[in-house]
């Protein structure tokens, strides 16, 4: 437990990207209010997700994050929620067998309802309002009652998230994420067209592997891990009156946890080492992760590790590297070579998406899937150059056949864009071309299986 900390000892810190509400006297009402509602998820869950990182701070499991850019009133459907978990597990199926490690699966669901801006107002011809800050704080329209903080989203958001979490744990439970299943759904794809055959020795590979396992009797019905899985939900820990609100403390072990999620981070815009965000966080239990983007120094990332992690426990912290196709290459290995250096045990993932965001031709925000794919490959690239160990992926994504970020298989062109762009903040990946960076991410994967492979066997040739 962090000496001299508090759940509202934020408060005394400078603060940015949060919004200035109207009512205070109504903020801390709604505030007070949460301070008595249940739970979201359990201090035990967030410890073994800890447990779980620490295997891929060593090299052991890799790190599957996904899920909305900003979750939605509008969109809370039963539905969504499948289809994104859904892609969520194909996903994992093929990451994990190209790697011979278990992913950890965490969605960007269940609270992932609040984002900072690079502009505090947004100006439409000559009317000038604050900006769209996610749902838990203010509407999508543009209109001055819509767009005026509203404390009492911070309720709707809470029970959304609550009917979101029970819904995933029925799914990941309930025979839903059954190993069997998510196979079938891969297949699927990669019958899909011509342009999957590179996917489909793969798909054949798990088949032969699903096949010979039947018959030595290890089935769904005889082995429940082929039945069920461990699915964690996260969200960045922006609008910090919810978070202290969800704040409890352990009956365990007495420690404090923020029972928002399992796992929340800080984003580049508020990783400030003497600012409120980082405040906060150096004194929950949780995991917790940090947006590590092109500005971050060596001294100000060591910096970060120190207060948030100062007992260098290796399932503690997450680093999320969002560099940019143009900028990982220069960037990461410094960082990389820094933390090695001073033999910092951390989780390093690569979000690919923040750092490539464009704007079409026809004026639509939009993301390349050439330069996602180009910084991923950078970011693995790095790590092999330094022998560190490249430890998952950050991606927004959705479960629906959007139309948002150009590219992949299905050749989403400029033009295409506003056929289904739905999502209420960034573009997200469509589950075909999260599926297709799944499977490009396994080649990395499985050669980093070989190599290790080769290393530990001199003289074979790994299979």
């Amino acid at each position: 437990m962090p000496a001299q900390w508090s759940p509202d000892g934020w408060r005394s810190k400078p603060i940015v990207q949060v919004p200035e509400y109207p009512e205070p006297a109504l903020q801390q009402a709604v505030e007070t209010e949460l301070r008595d509602y249940p739970p979201l998820v359990f201090a035990g869950e967030a410890r073994r997700l800890r447990r779980q990182l620490a295997d891929a701070a060593e090299g052991r499991a890799f790190v599957l994050q996904g899920g909305d850019c900003a979750e939605s009133f509008a969109e809370f459907r039963a539905n969504n929620i499948r289809d994104t978990l859904r892609v969520l597990l194909q996903m994992a199926v093929v990451l994990s067998f190209a790697s011979g490690k278990p992913v950890i699966k965490i969605g960007r669901m269940a609270g992932q309802f609040a984002k900072p801006r690079s502009s505090d107002v947004e100006k439409l011809d000559d009317v000038t309002l604050p900006s769209y800050r996610g749902d838990m704080i203010n509407g999508m329209e543009f209109d001055a009652a819509g767009r005026a903080p509203d404390p009492q989203r911070m309720l709707r958001a809470y029970n959304q998230s609550a009917a979101t979490l029970n819904l995933l744990r029925a799914f990941a439970q309930g025979g839903y994420a059954d190993l069997h299943e998510v196979h079938r759904w891969n297949l699927e794809f990669v019958a899909s067209g011509e342009e999957a055959e590179r996917y489909r020795e793969l798909a054949d590979r798990i088949d032969e592997a699903m096949t010979f396992m039947a018959s030595c009797g290890v089935t769904s019905e005889a082995t429940p891990q082929l039945r069920e899985t461990d699915f964690y939900t996260s969200h960045e820990a922006l609008l910090l009156g919810y978070e202290e609100a969800m704040t409890r403390i352990d009956s365990i072990t007495g420690n404090w946890y923020d029972t928002s999620a399992h796992l929340v981070w800080i984003g580049d815009r508020t990783r400030q080492l003497d600012g409120a965000h980082v405040e906060f966080m150096r004194g929950i239990s949780n995991p917790i992760g940090v947006k590590i983007g092109p500005s971050q120094t060596v001294d100000e990332l060591l910096g970060l590790i120190d207060i948030l992690n100062p007992e260098d426990d290796p399932g503690r912290l997450v680093l999320i590297s969002r560099m940019g196709d143009d900028q990982v290459e220069a960037k990461l290995p410094p960082l990389l070579r820094a933390v090695a250096r001073e033999g910092r045990r951390v989780v390093w993932t690569c979000d690919p998406m923040h750092g490539n965001t464009v704007k079409s031709s026809n004026g639509y925000k939009t993301r390349p899937f050439a330069r996602i794919l180009r910084e991923v490959e950078g970011f693995f690239a790095a790590h092999d150059a330094e022998g560190t160990h490249a430890g998952g992926i950050h991606i927004e994504l959705t479960g629906q056949n959007v139309t948002e970020c150009t590219g992949g298989v299905q050749a989403i062109s400029d033009e295409d864009l506003s056929d289904r762009y739905h999502t209420h903040c960034d573009p997200r990946l469509n589950a075909s071309q999260s599926l297709e960076l799944a499977f490009l991410v396994s080649e990395h994967l499985k050669e980093q299986r070989h190599r290790r492979n080769r290393r530990a066997a001199p003289g074979r040739t790994a299979a």
